[in-house]
């Protein structure tokens, strides 16, 4: 069934336009039959014929109901019906409910804001994509200036407190600082709430202190008290982010401020007919608050330690440190993209950060200085005596680490096998692994076999030595060898 203007408007296509019926069914949607009936001029305006209904001797009494109780269902008015003699369905009374019950629809008044009273920050979420071996989701910050509309954007890999702290810093230094920021009960932001009591997280009181603002929350469940920022989401998700390919992090934050500046503040105000977002803006920049003479400190600080190798793991990365400061306590200070490590207030370490997931980020000075130390320990140690025997075993080491492996581990497995093969055959075996990317004493051990068949070559038999002197002289009793003719002589039967 359609309605009146859509009658109306199939006419008019007909009579005034000339369009043929396949064409206004295909643009309208509709089928030939429907069109058809719309031309039919003797069923044109027609009133629609009132059929009677069950309810009807019952609609006073569903609408009494109904103003007592808005929100009863149409269930437990079909049985009341029935306790007064309805023989209709449940059907039936569901559709006079629907015409009857009172629908109570919020009425909100349109706020006007002065210039730089208010900005309205909330968190959105873009889906995820895949960094490495992790699957990361993308958030956006959204800062928006209640009365021009002027927004800063901001796309993350997490919501977390250090983002959230750091998205205000550089939004301030974009857009400019109101004197109130409203939020939503966000778990960055609020610890605990009991009506309108709100525990505020300190790290966001710091930061309205250094700032001068004033920190205000919604109520629970009133999305529309900060509907400003609600909107610029939507226009975000829709203007900029929707069919937009980018091949990073950083490169989508590039896209998003030249947007940002082309379109999103070229827009125009809704406050006036003849003026864009970004003259709003300006008008209000004169009464914003200014910046102070530095920034807020804002990055993720924790205390690490190392175990035995030099590396500290953070958000399941590992980064490394030098080899003297294994097994101290460090201060790790994290950025979006950064990671450092303080031993005290002195700067150790400096690496750039990784979203990835169990991925080992190094600094190849760190690795280098630890072989270095390794090699001042003197005499004929097992690294010094496979280094001697197989000279490119150094490079082989310095992978090996990197892969995380022990080079004292490595080295004594590369000794035994040039006890076994020769050092000519491992000195081959070595650089082969290294090509093949492959620094274990295992892949050695499987190239020297091949390499064994290839030459026709047979290895050498392993001799271990034990570990006690003493039991290289035992010596075992000789026994009478009749004992065991015997047990095998042919006077005792299988079957016995």
């Amino acid at each position: 069934m359609i309605g009146p203007e859509t009658l109306a408007e199939i006419r008019r296509l007909h009579y005034a336009e000339h369009w043929k019926l396949g064409t206004i069914a295909t643009q309208m949607g509709i089928s030939w039959a429907t069109v058809r009936l719309a031309l039919d001029s003797d069923r044109f305006g027609r009133p629609r014929p009132v059929r009677a209904s069950r309810t009807d001797p019952y609609v006073e009494f569903i609408k009494a109901t109904l103003e007592r109780y808005p929100r009863l269902r149409s269930t437990r008015i079909y049985e009341m019906l029935k306790g007064r003699g309805f023989t209709g369905g449940i059907r039936s009374v569901r559709r006079a409910v629907v015409q009857i019950r009172p629908v109570a629809r919020p009425a909100f008044l349109r706020l006007s804001m002065m210039p730089g009273e208010q900005a309205q920050v909330d968190w959105a979420h873009f889906g995820s994509i895949r960094v490495g071996r992790a699957e990361r989701r993308i958030s956006c910050f959204v800062m928006v200036l209640s009365y021009s509309r002027a927004l800063y954007l901001e796309f993350t890999f997490d919501q977390s407190l250090s983002s959230f702290l750091s998205a205000h810093v550089r939004a301030f230094t974009h857009l400019g600082i109101a004197r109130t920021l409203l939020y939503d009960n966000l778990r960055t932001a609020v610890l605990a709430r009991r009506g309108d009591a709100v525990q505020i997280h300190p790290r966001l009181i710091e930061l309205s202190g250094h700032y001068h603002f004033q920190p205000r929350f919604c109520a629970v469940r009133r999305g529309n008290e900060k509907g400003r920022v609600e909107r610029a989401i939507q226009y975000v998700r829709h203007s900029f982010f929707a069919a937009r390919s980018f091949s990073s992090l950083a490169d989508l934050n590039r896209q998003a401020l030249v947007w940002r500046e082309a379109v999103a503040h070229k827009r125009r105000w809704p406050g006036g007919d003849q003026m864009l977002v970004e003259d709003a803006w300006q008008e209000e920049r004169r009464c914003l608050l200014p910046l102070p003479e530095h920034a807020a400190e804002t990055d993720h600080v924790v205390t690490v330690h190392s175990q035995k190798t030099p590396y500290v793991r953070f958000d399941l990365n590992d980064y490394s440190i030098p080899h003297e400061a294994v097994g101290r306590e460090l201060t790790l200070v994290a950025s979006g993209t950064t990671v450092r490590l303080l031993s005290g207030q002195t700067e150790i370490a400096r690496h750039e950060r990784s979203w990835d997931r169990h991925a080992r980020v190094e600094d190849p000075a760190h690795i280098a200085g630890l072989l270095k130390e390794r090699k001042k320990a003197g005499g004929r140690t097992r690294i010094n005596a496979l280094l001697s025997s197989v000279p490119s075993a150094e490079a082989f080491l310095e992978a090996a680490v990197a892969r995380g492996e022990s080079d004292r581990g490595q080295a004594t497995q590369l000794l035994r096998l040039c006890a076994d093969y020769g050092s000519e055959l491992v000195q081959k075996a070595v650089a082969d692994a290294l090509a093949r990317g492959t620094p274990t004493a295992a892949s050695v051990a499987f190239i020297l076999q091949k390499l064994v068949r290839t030459l026709k070559r047979k290895p050498a038999l392993a001799v271990t030595i034990p570990s006690r002197p003493e039991l290289v002289e035992l010596s075992l009793p000789s026994r009478n060898a009749g004992t065991y003719d015997v047990l095998h002589s042919g006077r005792t039967r299988d079957d016995e």
